[in-house]
């Protein structure tokens, strides 16, 4: 048998901008009282084309939500067909008048994925008792078959509806790669083996929280960003909590700053202007 790469195979959809801003609430108040309804109802049309989404195939959403602490007070989240329609997105609010009062605090940059380890280790070796060689065109073209298989029988899961729920908890991570410890080093069988532990976790929440795992390798500052959506924000300390106990991620994880909101429908953007939450 040749030899198998130490790379799992993924499968990639929609590509996701998170946005944070601070809201100038003093200029806000200063503005004439028809200037804050125009601008709200401008505001609230756009958020709710936005919140409604395709009606295509892939629902290509965002959605708003109001966010804690002093990280910034509005996070949007947009989920779509590709990087080009996310730099639209970005253009069309530039063009608001809204947009006057954002202030850019954070952005992250990411693409929804899923990472096939159980997959990737069946493939290689049925390919590689083929007597396949790694990188050949038959070796690809083999690869690409399983990648559109795959795609095909998950495409909710690659180009998902942004999930109704009430809280969203967000944050970046790495795997460690130092001296001492390094993820990328290890071999597959042995990643392969701790990712599985580690998702046996997430699935025992799985009726209190969704989550969307995307990569960010190339994209952003981190190798992946974490969504998590829940009605009881509880659930995402207790869920993370006790991930930090298996061994990916108490030995391999570096986490980014971790930033929650409350989602804001469009219906409700005027009350959130006048400094209400419903």
């Amino acid at each position: 048998m040749s030899e198998v790469p130490g790379v799992p195979l993924t499968l990639e959809g929609s590509c996701v901008l998170h946005q944070m801003f601070h809201f100038d609430w003093n200029a806000w108040k200063d503005a004439s009282s028809e200037q804050r309804q125009r601008i709200t109802t401008e505001a609230a049309a756009l958020f709710g084309r936005w919140e409604e989404g395709s009606k295509e195939e892939h629902p290509n959403q965002s959605a708003v939500f109001s966010q804690l602490g002093h990280k910034g007070d509005l996070m949007l989240i947009h989920f779509r067909d590709s990087i080009a329609d996310l730099n639209r997105v970005e253009l069309e609010l530039a063009q608001t008048g809204l947009n006057a009062y954002l202030r850019p605090s954070h952005s992250y940059l990411s693409i929804v994925e899923l990472g096939l380890y159980e997959s990737s280790a069946k493939t290689y070796s049925a390919l590689a008792e083929r007597g396949l060689q790694a990188g050949t065109p038959e070796w690809d073209a083999g690869i690409r078959e399983v990648l559109e298989r795959q795609s095909k029988a998950m495409v909710q899961r690659l180009y998902p509806a942004i999930p109704g729920a009430k809280y969203l908890c967000f944050y970046p991570m790495d795997r460690k790669r130092g001296e001492n410890v390094n993820w990328y080093t290890e071999p597959m069988a042995d990643r392969q083996s701790m990712m599985h532990e580690h998702g046996l976790i997430g699935r025992r929440y799985a009726d209190s929280v969704r989550q969307i795992i995307t990569g960010s390798i190339g994209f952003d500052d981190w190798e992946w960003g974490v969504d998590l959506f829940a009605e009881d924000p509880l659930v995402f300390k207790k869920l993370i909590y006790e991930m930090r106990f298996d061994k990916v991620s108490a030995v391999y994880a570096q986490f980014g700053q971790f930033f929650v909101g409350v989602r804001l429908p469009a219906a409700n953007v005027s009350e959130w202007l006048a400094g209400r939450l419903i």
